[in-house]
């Protein structure tokens, strides 16, 4: 299989209009990771991942064979992991409560 996305996980849109923002990352529940939009993909020691398209899954379970790209792994090994956090991130609270009118955190 390709890097493309799996065919029952939702389908890879390659016209997408670009966001000035540049990519979109979409963690999908028991599934990759979607990266729509302008990315670079590199490796950890900074060489360039050509992901020959603008829309790509890549792998969250560690099973894919083409890491580090999706190609459907999760669902033959059970890969379990939610949409989203279950909780917010400390980092991302301080953040946002440093953008409010006064800094002070809402409680």
């Amino acid at each position: 299989m390709s890097s493309a996305v799996p065919a029952d996980d939702p389908p890879a849109d390659d016209d997408l209009p670009r966001a000035d923002a540049g990519a979109t990352i979409t963690p999908y529940r028991d599934g990759p990771l979607i990266v729509r939009g302008d990315f670079r993909l590199v490796d950890q020691d900074g060489a360039e991942i050509d992901p020959g398209r603008r829309t790509v899954a890549l792998c969250r379970c560690g099973k894919s064979g083409i890491k580090p790209f999706c190609d459907g792994s999760h669902k033959r090994s059970g890969f379990s992991a939610p949409s989203a956090p279950s909780r917010p991130r400390p980092a991302a609270t301080i953040l946002r409560s440093a953008q409010r009118p006064g800094g002070a955190p809402q409680e």
